[in-house]
């Protein structure tokens, strides 16, 4: 299994350009680049400059972070949606990224499953359409929290099953799993090839229901049940290339940068080496 670093981690203590530079330089196989991020690296670099970038170095692209709030839209929105995804998919080619994420709407308006789930379907696979003519991944992250409209494994798993493309699939963030009590029986349940991307972090000891982004932490400091989720992906024969650390801890940001993407790296060989090849 190769290691990747979502730059969500140091979001706010480094640049792209700088994480780019840190992971590769302590040993990272890819980077999962958050989309918000690079207005800021383009005023002082170009996407030819990141492409030379990788084309260079060990370190290699691996998604698009993240579309958002695809499901559920009106009209208007609905364009923006598709406008802005229709840049990604030409940003992803050109620099070699396999995947693009996308993500649910959040809202407090009270929208039946139902409906949400045949949003979801529809829009996913309109995006799928257009991925396929760029040979890119598209990957669903389901959100933990309240709010969101597609928040626990079970009801991302069956938004891919009635999709049935190949090109669709599952962000299994650890966090989203445990944040609104998804459960391993459901994973075990589920059918393995969904899953196409891991992101790994740990959660403090607060009630299933209210936890947010930003009581992420580093992976063995927390409670979530890493080795579950692991070992039962190994029981499942799980052939994914590719886990990632993702966190949002306000902490975090204020460390060094390269201090932060040593501990990622370090925690994660920690939790992930007992049961894959690294």
């Amino acid at each position: 299994m190769k290691l990747g670093y979502n730059v969500a981690t140091t979001k706010e203590n480094a640049t792209l350009q700088q994480e780019l530079e840190l992971c590769e330089k302590h040993g990272y196989d890819f980077i999962e680049i958050q989309m918000d991020k690079l207005p800021e690296y383009l005023q002082e670099h170009s996407l030819e400059d990141m492409k030379q970038f990788f084309d260079t170095h060990q370190i290699k692209p691996l998604s698009l972070n993240a579309l958002q709030f695809f499901n559920n839209r009106n009209e208007a929105d609905y364009k923006v949606v598709i406008d802005t995804f229709k840049e990604w998919l030409e940003i992803a080619e050109y620099l070699g990224a396999q995947y693009i994420v996308a993500v649910p709407l959040v809202t407090e308006e009270k929208i039946l499953k139902a409906d949400i789930h045949k949003s979801c379907v529809n829009v996913l696979k309109q995006l799928a359409l257009m991925a396929a003519e760029y040979d890119i991944k598209l990957a669903l992250e389901f959100l933990g929290a309240p709010y969101a409209t597609v928040n626990t494994f079970n009801e991302a798993h069956a938004i891919i099953e009635e999709i049935n493309d190949p090109n669709v699939g599952i962000v299994l963030d650890f966090f989203h799993f445990h944040a609104m009590g998804s459960r391993l029986d459901d994973l075990k349940n589920g059918d393995i090839d969904n899953i196409f991307l891991l992101h790994i972090n740990d959660v403090d000891d607060y009630p299933i229901g209210i936890l947010t982004d930003e009581d992420r932490c580093f992976p063995g400091l927390g409670v979530i049940d890493i080795p579950g989720i692991l070992s039962t992906l190994k029981d499942m024969a799980f052939q994914g290339e590719y886990i990632s650390i993702e966190l949002f801890r306000p902490e975090y940001y204020q460390m060094p940068a390269e201090d932060v993407i040593k501990k990622s790296k370090e925690t994660m060989i920690e939790s992930v080496q007992p049961y894959f090849t690294l």
